[in-house]
Formats: C-alpha cells, sequence, structure tokens
C-alpha cells in the first residue's frame, strides 16, 4: 500500500470520517451476523421444541438487526462520502498549487490534456477508492474475520473443511491485480492521450479549419481512441478469463460445505440448526470473496491514478526562491540589471547564450535585435528567473537574482510578450490582472496609453466586454494592446517588451511608442523588436547572432558601421528610401517644368 502511504498527508487530516466510516461499517457487519444465529436458534429450539409463541420475538428481532443494519450503513456512506469528498478536494487544491510552483522547464514538455486528466479522472478514482472502496475492502476483512471466528465457534472441523479452497482464490485473485496493473496504467495514459488531442483540436481549430484538415484530425483522434479502446478490451479480456476462475474457487466452499456438513449431519457429528447456520455464514464469507475481483479492480485503478498524482505532486521544481530570500519591493529597488559573463543552455541543447554581459542602468532602455533563436527572449525569460542562470549572474542592483524571492522579483517586472494570452474574462479584469485594488480610471488610463480605450469603448459593453478564451473575438492588434494596457498599469520598475507592438500597424505603433515614452522614464526597459523603428531610441541596441553579441551601441553608431544592423535597416528602409528618391526626382521635375513654362512666356 505504497501509495497510500504517500497520500496519507492527505486523508489523515479527515482520519476521524474514516474511523467513523470504519466503525459504522463494522456495526452493520456485526447486525448482519444475527440472521445465521437466529436460523440455528429457530430450528434447534422453536421448530424442533415446538415453541412457536417465540416467533413473534424473533420476527421483531429481525426487524431491529435490519433497521440496525440499515442505519449503520447509511453512517458508513455518510462518512465514507465526507471523507473522499474532503480527500479530493485537498488534493485538487495541492495539485493546482504545484501547478502554480512549476518551473518554466516543466511545462516545456507538459501536455495540457495529460495534466486535466489528472486533475479530472485520475482524482475521481482516488476519491472513489478512499472514500469507499478501501473501506469496502476492510469489510470484506471483517465479514471474512466475523464469519469464520463464529463458525470455528459452531465447529471448528467443519470450518477448516470448508474454507480450504480460499487460498487457491487469493492465488488467483493475487495473479489478477499483477496482471491488471500495468493494464489500467496503460488505460490512464491513453485517456491522457485522448484527452491532450481533443485539447489541442479545440485550441486550434482556427488553424484546423484554416488549412481544411478536419479530416486529419479526426483520423489522428481515431488513432488514440482505438489505443484506449484496445486498453479497454484487454482489461475486459482479463475480467473475463479471471472472473469465471474467482467465482468457482469462491463456490467450491458450499459445495464442500455441502458434502461434509452432510455428512456429520447424518453421522450425528452435527446438529441441523448448526448446519443451517454455517451454510448462511459461508455465504456471509463467499459474498465478499466473491467480490475480490472487483476490489481488486477498483484498487488498482486508485494505485495507477495515485501514482500518476504522486508523480506530479514529486515533480522537481527547478526555479524556487531560496531559503531567506531577499524581498525587493517596488518604493526600493532602483532597476539596475548587470548581465555578468551569463551563458545558458536549454536542457539538452546547444548554449543559446555564450558570455552574455549587460549593464543596464536605471531608467535606461535596452533593445535586442537578432534573427529567431538568437537568444533575444533567453535573455529576458533568465532575467525573470523563467530558468536558472548556468554560468555566470545576474544581479538587480548588486543583488544576485538567485538570492532574490521570486514572486517579488517578478512583481517588479512588467512583460507584454509576442504571443499574447487573454483571459477568458471582462476586458476590465484582463487588464487589471496583475494589480489588486485598481481604480477605473488606472485601468482606463492604461488602456489609453496602449491606444486601446478608443476600440474597446466601442464593443457593446465598453470594458466589461467579455472576451472568448484566449482572446478569441478580437484582432490580433486588439489583443496585442490590452497586453500592453495590462503591463503598464503594473506601474514596473522594469518593462520588458518582447516585439509587444508587431500586430499593430505602424502608425499605432507611433502611437503606442509615444505613450511608452512616458512611462519608460525612471524605468529600466528591455525591448525586443524586429522594426529598426521601436530600436532606434533605445540607450544600446544589442545585436545577437546564435547566442553571441556581435555588435553593441546606438542607433546613429551602429548605422554608420557595417555589420547585421545596418543589413537589417537597409532592408526594412530600402523601398522607404527609394520612395524618398522617387518624391525627390519628382519635385525637381515639376520644379523643371515650372521654370521651362515660364521663360516661355
Amino acid at each position: 500500500m505504497d501509495v497510500m502511504r504517500r497520500l496519507k498527508a492527505f486523508y489523515l487530516p479527515e482520519a476521524k470520517f474514516l474511523y467513523l466510516s470504519v466503525f459504522f461499517l463494522m456495526c452493520a457487519t456485526a447486525f448482519g451476523l444475527v440472521y445465521p444465529m437466529l436460523l440455528s436458534y429457530l430450528i434447534e429450539n422453536v421448530i424442533k421444541q415446538n415453541q412457536f409463541e417465540k416467533v413473534p420475538m424473533l420476527a421483531l428481532i429481525v426487524v431491529g438487526a435490519i433497521s440496525l443494519k440499515a442505519v449503520n450503513q447509511f453512517l458508513h456512506g455518510f462518512f465514507g462520502g465526507r471523507l473522499g469528498n474532503k480527500v479530493a478536494y485537498r488534493m485538487r487544491n495541492a495539485l493546482y498549487d504545484k501547478l502554480q510552483t512549476l518551473s518554466y522547464q516543466y511545462y516545456d514538455k507538459a501536455k495540457t490534456g495529460d495534466l486535466m486528466s489528472r486533475l479530472t479522472a485520475d482524482l475521481e478514482a482516488i476519491r472513489q477508492f478512499i472514500g469507499f472502496g478501501f473501506a469496502q475492502i476492510l469489510n470484506m476483512v471483517i465479514m471474512v474475520l466475523f464469519g469464520g471466528g463464529m463458525m470455528l465457534y459452531l465447529n471448528w472441523q467443519l470450518t477448516l473443511i470448508t474454507l480450504a479452497p480460499i487460498p487457491l482464490l487469493i492465488i488467483i485473485a493475487l495473479r489478477f491485480e499483477k496482471l491488471i496493473h500495468p493494464a489500467f496504467q496503460e488505460m490512464r495514459q491513453a485517456m491522457s492521450n485522448l484527452t491532450t488531442a481533443v485539447q489541442e483540436n479545440i485550441t486550434g481549430v482556427r488553424t484546423v479549419k484554416s488549412f481544411a484538415r478536419e479530416g486529419h484530425e479526426v483520423s489522428k483522434f481515431s488513432v488514440r481512441s482505438e489505443a484506449y479502446q484496445n486498453n479497454q478490451v484487454r482489461a475486459a479480456t482479463l475480467w473475463a478469463k479471471f472472473f469465471p476462475a474467482m467465482e468457482v474457487s469462491a463456490n467450491l466452499c458450499p459445495v464442500v460445505l455441502l458434502v461434509a456438513g452432510g455428512i456429520m449431519v447424518i453421522n450425528g457429528t452435527l446438529v441441523l440448526g448448526n448446519f443451517v447456520a454455517f451454510f448462511s455464514l459461508i455465504w456471509y464469507i463467499v459474498g465478499p470473496m466473491w467480490g475480490l475481483g472487483f476490489h481488486i479492480n477498483n484498487y488498482t485503478q486508485f494505485k495507477a491514478s495515485g501514482e500518476r498524482v504522486i508523480g506530479l505532486m514529486e515533480e522537481h521544481i527547478h526555479v524556487k526562491s531560496v531559503e531567506h530570500a531577499v524581498e525587493v519591493d517596488a518604493e526600493h529597488t532602483k532597476g539596475h540589471v548587470v548581465f555578468d559573463h551569463v551563458t545558458f543552455n536549454y536542457p539538452d541543447k546547444p548554449a543559446a547564450l555564450t558570455d552574455i554581459t549587460i549593464d543596464a542602468k536605471p531608467g535606461s532602455v535596452i533593445g535586442f535585435l537578432g534573427e529567431t533563436g538568437a537568444g533575444k527572449s533567453t535573455i529576458i525569460q533568465l532575467l525573470m528567473r523563467a530558468y536558472n542562470v548556468k554560468h555566470g549572474k545576474i544581479t538587480l542592483d548588486g543583488i544576485d537574482i538567485r538570492n532574490v524571492d521570486v514572486a517579488s522579483l517578478r512583481r517588479q517586472i512588467a512583460p507584454v510578450f509576442q504571443e499574447t494570452f487573454l483571459f477568458s474574462a471582462a476586458i476590465r479584469d484582463n487588464i487589471a490582472y496583475g494589480v489588486r485594488d485598481v481604480t477605473q480610471e488606472d485601468i482606463e488610463r492604461a488602456a489609453k496609453l496602449a491606444k486601446a480605450h478608443d476600440f474597446i469603448m466601442e464593443l457593446p459593453l465598453g470594458y466589461d466586454t467579455i472576451v472568448g478564451e484566449r482572446g478569441m473575438g478580437l484582432s490580433g492588434g486588439q489583443k496585442q494592446r490590452i497586453a500592453i494596457a495590462r503591463a503598464l498599469i503594473k506601474n514596473p520598475r522594469i518593462l520588458v517588451l518582447d516585439d509587444a507592438t508587431s500586430a499593430v500597424d505602424m502608425e499605432t505603433e507611433h502611437e503606442i511608442q509615444a505613450g511608452f515614452k512616458e512611462l519608460m522614464k525612471g524605468r529600466t526597459t528591455f525591448i525586443i523588436a524586429h522594426r529598426i523603428s521601436s530600436l532606434r531610441h533605445a540607450d544600446e541596441i544589442i545585436v545577437l547572432e546564435k547566442g553571441h553579441i556581435v555588435q553593441r551601441g546606438k542607433h546613429e553608431e551602429l548605422i554608420a558601421q557595417e555589420g547585421p544592423y545596418r543589413d537589417t535597416y537597409n532592408i526594412q528602409y530600402a523601398d522607404f528610401d527609394a520612395a524618398k528618391q522617387y518624391r525627390n526626382a519628382a519635385g525637381e521635375l515639376h520644379d523643371f517644368a515650372k521654370g521651362a513654362s515660364h521663360y516661355e512666356r
């Protein structure tokens, strides 16, 4: 019961419900033992003695026993249900809390569908077993012990003979458990794969329809659905093979009792009343033993689900605050960021950054330019401690960020990512997501700086408009402007703009940049962009290639020297310069024509 041991932190605080559930189950089981004894008494002391006046009293005792058994069964179900639900509640919250603390490195490989399956189907299997399944197994043991004890009291020789087939049943049951457990593990994984396929399809439905790949998605789902079906069929085949064997083994006990007990009654070594009581008690034992397969089935599902949940609970957290970490706040943080010879690589990959040194003084603007995969976003992720630096260090106001409390560090940073994520909530709530106790005036001010206020007011419900999942229903530029407003309202010491204006037009970008200039005053700002227009006003522009710094300086300095920065500038402004030359030539031609006309006159 290793899984039960590792989950004890969740059910031990509710141990009172477990004890009460088991206690009332034992009481219900004990009251069930009244029937066999009453049968023996009825035959030996009433029917044989012709004392039929005792029948009404026996009937009342039976009614009383049934009533008390029913009450105890109700209390067992009540407390068992409370136990299961409270344990599931604790585990659900603990799992969700764990998901919040897991680092980026875990989510790089995690699948949403698999995590959803652990939070739903696996937790339900655990809830059912802890609430009811565990008590039912205990009940089976109690019934066998109580029933076997009473049989030993009546006739120990017949008891040993009657229960002789039980070891065979146990051997078959253990063999069944050994085979069914891997089947349930595979079934849970197949369910996770199935859930992942559905989740990805729903999330990317626009892409699927845009490329007319509905048939491909149906085929992909069918493959995973077939795998899940095959797992179900395999489990059903094991049931079909072992359950009849367990049933036959259990039913051997009554057969042995009928033969051996009948012989003993004929020989006079066993009275008829005790024989009838034995026959009632054997079913009292065989009944739960007959259901041993179902109990093993429930236990095995719980075990497979428990292992998956525990695996998530015990997942290593790569980035976390050290003991006695330094707390930083906006009031005392200046925003002086230094990258000191930083080298970093993602797991099982070559170096993403090599010997990066940056000195971003408080209030400065640092721009990054480079092709995709050059390491621009990695620099920002290291600053936010999405990953830990492997070599070198990053300091904030002279403090190594590895010694800074992670949450307090991230509170000083407001990022706007290229991939905009909005929650399925009101626009007001999306803008105010990063702060508490914010006013409507603050929300509108941030929206105006992000040039989002006008289009928000054109929506039917304004700031109360509910955006669809992941912001569907809004254009890419609208989502990006809301994300910018969400960063601006945070009033951060460090502002990160990761291609934040890539989805807006040039005119809107110029307007947003004007709003940024006001916000950037006194704040350290990091800008990642592919457009020179977004970087030309930076205090320092850093050009990256394959994780190395190949150029750095101001716009005017970089444009004056050969290198990737000037190449990028020439590509982006070639058409602009050609148009400018064309306009100048056209102007000169117009002036020449005007002068010639004047000369002719």
